[in-house]
């Protein structure tokens, strides 16, 4: 038998909801990914009592982990919502939260869903290929450099960047064999699903898995006491991005886009996703904004110039700034030293720097007290 046939198996001894039947006869199991020694698989229950079913979830896991050649479950409770019911309303905070900057909307902000972090910020764009995960990662470096305690969550499951862009690789230790410990370089945090499957392996994988994954590297990882953690997500409007706006309240999301029509019309999907679901922007970032040739240092508008700017005042989001298309943004990353901490008197880290800061004063600088954790 295969691992997931044993896993399979010993899931029949996890009693129902209320302990009649078995969660795989149930219908209650998602499929069962088996990735080296490790599974990851959801549980499908009631939103209203997914918080009283938590022991359900641990008695799985330590069924999968029964499992000779298992040495790591990811189980997560997916909640099942019945048709026509309105959204669960977060529990309050036991201490108040902070305010959301005069122009970010939304009125006060709700706390952060994970213990020890004051906020988590999105880094998004409506499309591929625009330089996300570099103005994500660059970004976060920035906001350590003005003297924030930053993590960074690699929340594109199915081509993780940080790994690369931050030169490092390894698999994360645990805490107690469940939790755990983030890797780190240049003083920031980082998870990421590149650090436990091999780089070329493919994710293959469903909506429930991506959410059950997201939901791992979010909860089950020491982060300590953080003041940001940055999200690089991946890119488009799909299940990854509203995990991430329905499992934790973010302070807002950070749009990426170059500045031609195309990539403008996706960036403005992502931007009304974010509004949808009640997530600030915080503004818009240009990346490859335009190229100045080393050799006449004349400037050349390759993907056109200003349209991002453009569409910032059109919609009534700040713009943060423009970052050129430079073959020195391109090496660092390449070579997993971002040029905010290989160059960080160079006019590219400057602007990474001035976007960071404008950033942080929108998220607002307060530390926020950490709620208990709501399942959608």
């Amino acid at each position: 038998m295969t691992i997931k046939d044993l896993v399979l198996e010993q899931l029949k001894r996890v009693k129902g909801p209320d302990l009649t039947g078995n969660i795989v006869d149930l219908g209650l199991l998602s499929d069962i990914v088996v990735s080296g020694d490790k599974v990851f698989f959801s549980i499908t229950v009631p939103s209203d009592r997914a918080e009283e079913l938590e022991p359900l979830r641990e008695a799985a896991e330590r069924a999968a982990l029964g499992v000779d050649g298992v040495s790591k479950a990811g189980v997560v409770l997916t909640a099942a919502k019945k048709a026509g019911t309105p959204n669960p309303q977060p529990k309050p905070s036991p201490q108040p939260a902070r305010q959301a900057p005069p122009q970010g909307g939304g009125g006060p902000r709700k706390p952060a869903g994970i213990p020890g972090i004051g906020a988590i910020i999105a880094v998004a764009s409506g499309k591929g290929g625009v330089g996300k995960s570099t103005t994500a990662v660059n970004l976060a470096l920035a906001l350590k450099a003005i003297g924030l305690k930053v993590g960074i969550l690699d929340a594109d499951v199915y081509g993780p960047s940080m790994p690369r862009l931050l030169h490092i690789s390894g698999n994360p230790s645990t805490v107690d064999g469940r939790i755990l410990k983030p890797m780190e370089n240049y003083g920031v945090k980082v998870m990421s699903m590149g650090f436990l499957v091999e780089e070329d392996t493919p994710m293959i994988w469903r909506g429930p898995m991506v959410m059950s994954a997201l939901n791992q590297m979010m909860k089950e990882v020491a982060w300590g006491e953080l003041d940001v953690l940055v999200v690089d997500m991946p890119p488009g409007t799909g299940d990854a991005q509203l995990t991430m706006a329905q499992s934790v309240p973010l302070a807002g999301a950070v749009i990426v886009s170059t500045p031609q029509d195309l990539a403008l019309i996706d960036a403005r999907k992502g931007l009304n996703m974010f509004r949808k679901v009640e997530v600030p922007v915080l503004g818009i970032v240009e990346n490859m904004s335009y190229f100045v040739c080393p050799d006449c240092g004349s400037q050349h508008d390759i993907f056109g110039h200003g349209g991002a700017k453009n569409e910032a005042e059109r919609i009534g989001v700040p713009f943060l700034g423009g970052i050129p298309l430079d073959m020195k943004i391109r090496e660092t990353s390449d070579s997993g030293e971002p040029i905010v901490v290989s160059d960080p008197d160079s006019p590219h880290a400057e602007a990474y720097r001035a976007i960071a800061k404008t950033v942080w004063e929108r998220a607002g600088a307060a530390q926020q007290a950490a709620p208990s954790i709501v399942f959608d």
